[in-house]
């Protein structure tokens, strides 16, 4: 019994989108075509990101491009958006580097099975549609921080300094930056601006090639022919060209140590891999009118994070610019995306060797693009046009971001943000106190509504918005406010209190317990079905009374007048 509501839960929570069309019938020779030559292009159009993203988290090319390929495969296969690709992608690259610096490629490995394992977790609870609404200012502000931070690690090799070691923190950096002017390597610096350059303005020749390819090229044979003086991938990774080939899965060494101080960045590389694929899966269905499954990208992003690194292979999510390219390119369905990832298998097996004389420079170019490109500064800019308070929360996620670790920006910044959003519920939710009259009508603006009097001896409290830790302690604020003698009864009215938690539960019983001792009747009025179930639920309702927790005011003042009558009689 138990097992089959599990199947059940578990099927309405995981709806593959390749799955549906398969089993509906929803495909054919047409879509096919569409999706076969978009995911061509979107797997050239990987290969210089793959490398990229590779290089500058920390590992080899190889990884890079292995990602690209394991988990480009399981999202797009298990995935819950028709375009969506995957991949490694700038978002990662700090924290990446960050890991395998500190707990080496082991560590990494096992923080990203570890946020893989979260990120089924979110999905399986349903959290898909929450996580959705993390505060605008903190994504951007830790976007922009992301992409501040991509720039200054790409001076190096942009530049072609010559520098043993590039310090970690941000201001040392570039600080070794400045002091090593004098060793800029011009032919470096041409390349880097070619690059950038070639991917500014080739979109105006064309969209269906990318820039950036169309630079790796141009780059590669002018080093090649020219036998320019500049880093390639082979100078730093020597044994590129002896080849490449799938490598077999391997175990992982776990440790319980090893899980407890990985767990803050596992918990980091989930966020982000949940924020940023949810977010290119909104944008794809912005473009193509088609609607997304979050709680089953989340799911396809959990698992290709877990099997991806048992072939050594890093942390991944959806790419917006990459699902874009699908999208412009005709891609239909997850098809597309299996293709994408073929596609790169086939590169990785017969054009490894080739890759070697890619100038570095050129990859920096890229990737300076890319911190262009994420780095909202027309939204950043925006923002501060709002209040003070998302201004704080953006600014203080970027400086943490840039200064410090994404690790403890992200964390910082949720709470931050969560601090204000209970500060601005608690200003919008509020008790009153009603005196002399009160109006029978459940909507405020009907001005035609009966008007009640409030029977002798009788105070009426009215709550407005939710009933949470907030502010369950103003009942005792505006107890004060009362300045006639002791009433004999006491109505809360409840007809705005979508929820109540158990804080706001438990002041609700020691106002009762207060009135009983001081032998005054407490009643409820207005109260929905959810709170009435919460109520209910706690005890609170039999303590109280179930008669005394009436649906409407006119209910509430009928006992009034009757408990009145009694004890005055």
């Amino acid at each position: 019994m138990i097992s089959e509501k599990i199947k059940k839960n578990i099927s309405t929570v995981f709806q593959p989108k390749l799955f549906i069309l398969i089993k509906n019938r929803q495909y054919n020779k047409q879509t096919f075509f569409a999706d076969l030559v978009a995911g061509i292009v979107v797997g050239i159009v990987a290969i210089p990101l793959a490398i990229a993203f590779g290089i500058a988290s920390g590992v080899s090319p190889q990884q890079g491009l292995i990602t690209a390929i394991i988990a480009g495969f399981l999202i797009s296969f298990l995935g819950g958006t028709h375009t969506l690709i995957g991949g490694p992608t700038g978002a990662f690259m700090i924290i990446v580097a960050g890991i395998v610096a500190d707990f080496g490629i082991n560590g990494l490995w096992i923080a990203t099975v570890m946020a893989g394992v979260m990120l089924i977790i979110m999905g399986l609870l349903r959290l898909g549609s929450v996580i959705k609404f993390i505060p605008y200012p903190i994504i951007v502000g830790f976007t922009s921080g992301i992409a501040v931070v991509i720039f200054s690690t790409q001076i190096k090799d942009f530049l072609g300094l010559s520098i043993d070691a590039v310090p970690s923190e941000f201001i040392n950096k570039w600080g070794t930056f400045f002091q090593h002017l004098d060793t800029i390597n011009p032919w470096a610096l041409g390349l880097g601006a070619l690059t950038v350059v070639t991917i500014i303005i080739f979109p105006h020749i064309t969209k269906r090639i990318p820039g950036s390819l169309v630079a790796i090229i141009i780059t590669t044979l002018l080093v090649f022919f020219l036998e320019l003086p500049v880093d390639t991938i082979g100078s730093r990774f020597p044994g590129l060209s002896e080849g490449a080939s799938i490598p077999e899965p391997h175990s992982i060494a776990i440790d319980a140590k090893a899980v407890r101080l990985l767990l803050q960045p596992a918990f980091t590389i989930a966020l982000l891999g949940a924020i940023e694929s949810l977010l290119a899966a909104m944008v794809a269905d912005g473009v193509t009118g088609k609607r997304h499954h979050s709680n089953t990208e989340l799911i396809a992003q959990g698992a290709a994070n877990i099997i991806t690194p048992l072939f050594g292979g890093i942390p991944a999510t959806g790419a917006i610019a990459r699902t874009m390219t699908n999208i412009n390119n005709g891609g239909k369905t997850p098809v597309a995306g299996v293709i994408h990832a073929v596609i790169l298998v086939l590169i990785f097996l017969f054009l490894m060797p080739l890759a070697v004389h890619i100038p570095l420079a050129c990859l920096a170019g890229i990737l300076v693009m890319v911190a262009y490109n994420m780095s909202e500064w027309r939204s950043f800019k925006a923002l501060f046009n709002n209040p003070k308070t998302d201004i704080a929360v953006l600014l203080l996620t970027f400086g943490l971001t840039v200064f410090f670790d994404l690790t403890i920006a992200i964390e910082i910044g949720l709470l931050m943000a969560v601090i204000l959003f209970l500060k601005r519920v608690t200003e919008t939710s509020s008790i009153s106190v009603i005196e002399n009259e009160v109006r029978a009508s459940e909507n405020d603006e009907d001005t035609t509504a009966e008007v009640l009097d409030i029977p002798p001896d009788t105070e009426v409290y009215e709550i407005n918005g939710p009933f949470f830790f907030g502010i369950a302690n103003k009942f005792d604020e505006v107890e004060g406010r009362f300045t006639r003698k002791r009433p004999k009864i006491r109505i809360v009215r409840m007809r705005k209190v979508p929820f109540i938690d158990s804080t706001g539960l438990h002041n609700l019983h020691n106002l009762w317990r207060r009135s009983e001792k001081e032998k005054i009747q407490l009643i409820l009025s207005g109260v929905n079905d959810g709170v009435r179930q919460t109520i209910e639920k706690s005890g609170f309702a039999d303590e109280l009374g179930r008669e005394f927790i009436c649906s409407h005011i006119n209910e509430a003042l009928q006992k009034a007048h009757v408990i009145a009558a009694k004890t005055t009689g």
